[in-house]
């Protein structure tokens, strides 16, 4: 099961984040991409905490692709320092795991 992952990243827009969908879905990187928001995001930044409307671009992968999903995401992204992070699928239907791999690159 571990080489199953959702990778997260917000950005400042749901174009942006249909942008990146697309691009992930294109190449074949991830099986769906979910965009969540928006959403209130509250955080450090240039030493003050800062306060943004964010969405959330939710892609389901495996784990051999994190890298090429990561330097897809920091292509298309607005941001100087994208959140770029994978979480573990720890379990998951049999039939939705094996439609996932059917949709990713060989």
């Amino acid at each position: 099961m571990e080489e199953y992952i959702q990778v997260w990243t917000t950005v400042a827009s749901r174009a942006e984040g249909e942008r990146i969908a697309h691009e992930l879905l294109a190449r074949r990187l991830a099986a769906c991409v979910q965009l969540v928001g928006p959403l209130t995001s509250s955080y450090w930044w240039q030493g003050e905490i800062a306060r943004a409307e964010e969405w959330l671009c939710i892609a389901k992968t495996e784990r051999r692709l994190f890298e090429s999903v990561a330097e897809t995401i920091k292509r298309v992204h607005s941001y100087t320092v994208p959140e770029i992070i994978a979480i573990p699928i720890v379990a998951g239907s049999e039939s939705y795991l094996r439609w996932l791999r059917e949709q990713l690159q060989g």
